[in-house]
């Protein structure tokens, strides 16, 4: 028989300050989708699609659209995996739940430790990515440099515990007005880069031919197909504060999903036809290409440039609330499983926040920031700020988590499904997104120079870690499931 939430569990009992089930569809969807920062990924992501940045040399090329088309049927197989795990549990735990379901007790604990630990590097990787940046375009744009770059981040992260800790209706629409500002204005833009190019658009993106390395070059860019999408599933750590969760979770992980599959497809192929289909034209603005057609000579003018930064400044601010939302909810609920230590599971008198996952996320940001900042150079990548080598190194570690877990929920959804009603549907969704994200697992390691595989050793080696906890600790069935 299948595991379902219950419907009260230690540590889920009505806080002041925290109605249970007082989220919404739209909060939610706002949970989701400033975890992905749609706006973030496009213009971050494009020249890894391309192949230009990536540590292999490999990539789509001009068929870059095509790459994310099939990285979006990849990423609908696990994420119908989910919303059906979604319509029968209730718990702040999302994929470590799942993985529980499907892959027992211990490898399920493994989960958990793997994914938050990934969610909480790939917010790490944003706390030291977005004061560098939000510096560099001030001094760029405007000749300000009143704070160093650590300060920034400092400042930022301040901001962020202030409104985690606040509480999680602050936190979903503080993202939702951010990444709908960010996401509309360039949605504007796409769209007008597309008509300004007129007769040249062309279908030719979506081809094959267009990658000058094949069909390899195609599959290895479907590795960043997958992290466009990396935190899809995030409006299921919200579960147990949602109105009806066995209703708006699946509703929410679905919409986010298919809302930002036709965001990236408008948003790379724009771009791509923006720069005339030429991936040397591409590899010339390699640094920051969607800014370089908001500028004068291309599709806009200074203001449409300044602007274009801002909203991307103003959407990795989403994702670095949203990831941190994530984070606080995961420890809260494997510290209400027995997993983590117990006084990480306390939550805050008055608002009913995690008030230790809070604290794990405050000072292992911190630590990063100051890491990074100590040992500049440790990860560098030529011709990249040490901000940006960093989130790069942090991030490709976050990513392999993840997918190695998405991985493992697909492994184990037959089992932990096994009694819905489409079996057929379960065991579909369940290869497509194996073969998806087992290929972006390969593709993070296969051919990799230093220093960004260290980053997925260092995954591999957490995830042997975790399992040997897992398996070496008493089993426990979770405090949020009941048979």
């Amino acid at each position: 028989m299948s595991r379902r939430i219950a419907r009260s569990s230690p540590g889920t009992e009505a806080q002041p300050g925290r109605p249970p089930g007082s989220l919404s569809l739209v909060d939610v969807v706002a949970q989701s989708v400033g975890f992905m920062g749609p706006a973030f990924a496009v213009s971050f992501l494009l020249p890894m699609l391309v192949g230009i940045t990536t540590a292999t040399g490999k990539g789509a090329g001009g068929a870059a659209p095509l790459a994310v088309l099939l990285g979006t049927v990849g990423m609908l197989g696990v994420g119908w995996i989910v919303s059906a795990y979604a319509r029968r549990t209730r718990t702040a735990g999302s994929l470590y739940d799942y993985v529980t379901s499907g892959l027992g007790t211990r490898i399920g604990a493994a989960a958990g430790y793997v994914y938050y630990l990934g969610v909480l590097v790939l917010g790490a990787a944003i706390a030291v990515l977005i004061g560098g940046t939000l510096h560099d375009v001030l001094k760029a744009e405007f000749g300000v440099a009143a704070l160093p770059v650590w300060a920034w981040q400092l400042l930022l992260l301040a901001v962020l515990l202030t409104i985690v800790h606040i509480g999680v209706q602050v936190s979903v629409r503080v993202q939702l007005v951010l990444a709908l500002v960010s996401i509309g204005v360039l949605a504007i833009f796409f769209i007008y880069v597309i008509v300004k190019v007129g007769g040249d658009n062309s279908l030719s993106a979506f081809n094959p031919s267009s990658s000058a390395q094949g069909w390899g070059g195609i599959a290895f860019s479907v590795i960043y197909g997958v992290l466009l999408f990396t935190g899809f599933e995030a409006a299921a750590n919200l579960a147990e504060e949602t109105a009806e969760p066995e209703r708006f979770i699946p509703q929410a992980v679905l919409i986010s999903l298919l809302a930002a599959a036709v965001f990236f497809l408008l948003g790379c192929y724009a771009q791509i036809a923006g720069f005339h289909f030429s991936v040397d034209a591409v590899a010339d603005s390699a640094g920051a290409p969607l800014v370089a057609l908001a500028s004068p000579g291309a599709f806009g003018a200074p203001w449409v440039a300044r602007l274009v930064e801002l909203v991307i400044v103003l959407d990795m601010l989403a994702v670095y609330i949203g990831v941190s939302v994530s984070v606080t909810r995961g420890v809260l609920t494997m510290s209400r499983d027995g997993w983590l230590p117990q006084r990480l599971g306390k939550v805050s008198a008055r608002r009913g926040t995690p008030v230790g996952g809070t604290s794990v996320v405050g000072v292992v940001y911190l630590a990063t920031i100051l890491v990074s900042q100590v040992f500049g150079g440790a990860v560098a990548v030529r011709g990249l700020p040490d901000h940006v080598s960093w989130f790069a190194w942090l991030s490709a570690f976050g990513v392999f988590s993840l997918a190695a877990i998405y991985f493992a929920m697909c492994l184990g959804a037959p089992r932990g499904l096994r009694d819905h009603v489409n079996r057929p549907l379960v065991w579909v969704s369940s290869l497509v997104g194996m073969a998806v994200t087992g290929g972006a697992l390969f593709g993070a390691v296969y051919e990799v120079p230093a220093p960004t595989i260290l980053a997925a050793w260092t995954a591999i080696c957490a995830i042997a870690v975790a399992l040997s906890a897992g398996f070496l600790r008493a089993p426990r069935a979770s405090a949020s499931l009941e048979p």
